[in-house]
C-alpha cells in the first residue's frame, strides 16, 4: 500500500472498448521482470500475471491503476470480455455481471507515443475519448487499429500504460476460454475467470 502511494506521489497526478504497447516491443513471454517501474501481480483463477507500469509516458493512467489497486477494487472481479485474437478485458465486473462503481473517468493519454503491442496494457473506454476509468485490457496481438492517428474521437485510440512481464501464458490460456452472450454484453466467458487480488508487488 505505501509503495503505491509513494509511485502516486512520484507521479503527481493523479475507459467500454479497447488496446497496448511499448517502446516498439511487445511482452517478453520469457516472463523476465522489470526493474524500476512500479510492478503489479494479479492473482487469477489461471494462474498469475505480472505487469509493468510506465509512469513516466502515462502518469495518469498509471496513477489511476495503481490507485484501484491501492484500494483492492479489482479483487472479486473477472474478465469479462474476451475476443481471441484480439483482447482480453476486465477490472470492471463481478462474476454475476454487476458493474461495480469506479471513480471519475480520466485524460486519455493514448497519444504518449505507446503503441498496442501484444501483451500491452491499455485503458478500456466508452466511444468518448476521455471516458476510461477501471477497466482494462491486454492485447492478444499487435493491435495498430487502437493507436492514436488523430485528435478525433475516432482516431484517438487507447492509452497503453504498461505491458505483461510475467504470466503472458496465463493470457493466452484465458484468450482459449469458450464465450458467450449475457443480457448485453457480448464475449463473456462461460467459466468467470477472476482476478482474485491486485497487489503492487514486492
Amino acid at each position: 500500500m505505501r509503495r503505491q502511494r509513494t509511485w502516486t506521489a512520484i507521479v503527481g497526478i493523479l475507459g467500454l472498448a479497447l488496446a497496448i504497447g511499448c517502446e516498439g516491443k511487445g511482452a517478453d513471454d520469457s516472463g523476465s521482470s522489470p526493474t524500476g517501474n512500479p510492478v503489479v501481480a494479479l492473482s487469477t483463477s489461471k494462474g498469475d500475471i505480472t505487469v509493468e507500469l510506465f509512469p513516466e509516458q502515462a502518469p495518469i493512467s498509471v496513477a489511476n491503476f495503481l490507485s484501484y489497486v491501492d484500494g483492492e477494487f479489482y479483487d472479486g472481479t473477472i474478465f469479462h470480455r474476451v475476443v481471441p485474437g484480439f483482447v482480453i478485458q476486465g477490472g470492471g465486473f463481478t462474476a454475476d455481471m454487476e458493474q461495480k462503481s469506479p471513480g471519475e473517468p480520466i485524460k486519455n493519454e493514448a497519444n504518449n507515443g505507446l503503441k498496442n503491442l501484444r501483451g500491452t496494457l491499455s485503458m478500456a473506454r466508452t466511444s468518448a475519448v476521455d471516458s476510461a476509468t477501471s477497466q482494462f485490457f491486454i492485447s492478444l496481438k499487435d493491435n495498430e487499429a487502437l493507436d492514436h492517428r488523430d485528435e478525433t474521437a475516432r482516431g484517438f485510440g487507447y492509452a497503453v500504460f504498461g505491458k505483461v512481464v510475467a504470466g503472458m501464458d496465463v493470457v493466452d490460456a484465458i484468450a482459449e476460454t469458450e464465450t458467450t452472450t449475457r443480457g448485453v454484453y457480448q464475449n463473456v466467458p462461460t467459466e468467470a475467470i477472476g482476478i482474485t487480488t491486485a497487489r503492487v508487488a514486492d
